[in-house]
């Protein structure tokens, strides 16, 4: 039995999703950038739909930064199981093969760690502009939020 096509899913599907994740999390922190350079902080009646509208895509980010690991992991631990799953069947197997299984096997979880690390410093200098925005938003109206 042949399972070369679980390797296909580590490498091309699990650090495929990471890198399609990372690229979703800088787009959506450029776009957010943008906003935050161009609003106007004046032209909101109230805080809450301010807030509604700055924050608005910043869960993608949060759950970006939360789950990438996770989705690291499993790349890893597939990997693993590929590796252990090719010494079972070929009892002559060299270390030198075994190790670079093992080490391919980890390059899963490296990616998440810093598609998720990425995320998360993304996220909180986004959510520290926020309300820095919302600060200036009460200063300039004269009114406090519960």
């Amino acid at each position: 039995m042949k399972v070369e096509w679980l390797s296909g899913i580590v490498d091309y599907g699990i650090i495929g999703m990471l890198v399609i994740l990372s690229i979703l999390v800088v787009a959506i922190s450029l776009e957010r950038c943008a906003l935050y350079r161009k609003v106007s902080i004046a032209s909101f009646e109230d805080i809450k739909s301010l807030e509604l509208t700055l924050t608005r895509k910043l869960p993608v980010i949060a759950m970006v930064g939360t789950n990438a690991p996770y989705l690291g992991l499993l790349g890893t631990v597939l990997g693993i199981m590929l590796t252990f799953y090719n010494m079972g069947q070929d009892a002559a197997l060299d270390t030198g093969r075994i190790m670079t299984g093992l080490a391919l096997a980890l390059k899963a979880t490296a990616v998440g760690l810093v598609v998720a690390l990425v995320a998360v410093v993304l996220y909180n200098s986004l959510w520290s502009k926020v309300k820095v925005l919302m600060l200036e938003w009460e200063i300039a109206n004269g009114r406090k939020t519960l």
